[in-house]
């Protein structure tokens, strides 16, 4: 029985100083977490990114998968996501400053790497075209784009531009599954709409109409017409109906279109998303940990991917403050990225959750697919000046909870 109790207490002992190791009292908390996100941002773009921009990212790249012939998808499925998560950060822009230094190097990579990626001349050009994957992960390129078109599409010159939408448009005549799946062609199709003017307006809708019709409640939709315990909603679903909607709407108003049925469409959605945030939030434990659920869990921190957008939006519910938001997503990505077995010894990223668990990987999963853990950083993109970086850490919801703080009860929603 003593030990049993001893076992529990140094349990509950380590629990607590890793809480109280990942958050400070610092009024400049935010400044440091902030440059710890930044770095550890770079640690895992910087294997892909390097190498891709010198055309030796299929040479050089592992691919570890239980699957087969999963090199075939794993570089396009490497480059997408991880572009997609890092770029808001770009989309700052170059500064004086010793991030905005750093950004610039990361922009002038990414911009050869999209050149490179869309080459069909060189070493490094992706599979845009064979079998069903490659829509999924043009769809995380296209994101990428939408989301920093000042940095990763405007400066690019006239043959690195026709050769991606040129690729976007061979992922856009692969069909799809009735679930997550139809986001993909949505975000896809958008890209095209912004980027070339080419869109197929009603075939959109009906990809936005069905995902619309998944949904279960409280904020929640399914994966296809069933309901899965898993982080899709937050993997593809709820981020990119948010981007495409909003994608649409741009295009329209600047072109003096004026669609009242798109605009209640965002804004449900918005709604939506604003609640499955908010219960992401309250999924994190004190100790900076989660519920391991459903599929694909080899993604790590990018399960957090719409909480982190919320947060960029600046769309957080007034129920929850931006500084305890940074503080919980600090605490899940730093206790994940410093688990030992997270990164190979060239530093790239290795299948599991926390450490190297390679039995955490579905079939499907590759060294590739692991760099949706990026979609994470997409608060980097608001600026070190942003409030969300001001002021003292603060508790989490189940940090308050379970620290025996008066807080707020939850509420489910009705819309």
């Amino acid at each position: 029985m003593k030990k049993i109790l001893f076992f529990g207490l140094s349990v509950f002992i380590y629990a607590t100083t890793f809480s109280q190791q990942i958050t400070t009292d610092s009024d400049n908390a935010g400044f440091s977490e902030r440059d710890y996100l930044v770095k550890t941002m770079v640690k895992i773009a910087k294997p892909v990114l390097t190498v891709l921009s010198k055309n030796e990212l299929k040479k050089n790249m592992p691919v570890e998968s239980s699957g087969k012939d999963r090199e075939k998808y794993s570089h396009l499925e490497a480059f997408g996501r991880l572009l997609s998560g890092i770029a808001p950060w770009l989309e700052l822009g170059p500064d004086n400053t010793p991030e905005g230094k750093l950004r610039k190097k990361y922009i002038d990579l990414a911009r050869v790497c999209l050149h490179n990626a869309t080459d069909s001349t060189g070493e490094d050009y992706m599979n845009f075209s064979s079998y069903g994957q490659p829509v999924v992960d043009a769809a995380f390129l296209a994101q990428a784009l939408l989301r920093a078109p000042e940095q990763l599409w405007k400066p690019l010159d006239a043959t690195t531009k026709a050769n991606i939408i040129a690729a976007l448009k061979k992922c856009d005549e692969i069909s799809h599954f009735q679930n997550n799946w139809i986001m993909f062609s949505a975000t896809i199709e958008a890209a095209l709409l912004k980027f070339s003017g080419s869109f197929h307006r009603e075939e959109t809708i009906g990809y936005i109409d069905k995902c619309l019709s998944f949904y279960k409640g409280d904020g929640t939709y399914g994966d296809g017409k069933n309901f899965h315990w898993d982080y899709y909603n937050s993997f593809v679903m709820q981020p990119m109906l948010v981007d495409v909607l909003k994608t649409i709407m741009e295009v329209d108003s600047a072109n003096h279109v004026t669609d009242t049925a798109m605009q209640k469409k965002y804004q449900l959605v918005l709604k939506r998303a604003q609640r499955y945030a908010q219960i992401q939030e309250m999924l994190i434990s004190p100790m900076g940990t989660y519920p391991v659920i459903g599929r694909s869990s080899a993604y790590r921190f990018g399960a957090f991917q719409l909480l982190s957008q919320i947060a960029l939006m600046q769309k957080l519910p007034s129920e929850i403050n931006p500084q305890q938001v940074r503080a919980a997503l600090y605490a899940v990505i730093r206790r994940q990225a410093e688990a030992p077995g997270t990164f190979d010894k060239n530093g790239w990223l290795q299948i599991g959750v926390y450490g190297h668990q390679p039995g955490m990987g579905e079939s499907y999963i590759s060294t590739g697919s692991l760099y949706l853990c990026s979609e994470a950083f997409l608060m980097l993109g608001l600026p070190a000046t942003d409030e969300f970086w001001q002021g003292k850490d603060e508790d989490w919801t189940s940090k308050k909870i379970w620290s025996g703080k008066n807080t707020t009860r939850d509420h489910s929603i009705d819309y």
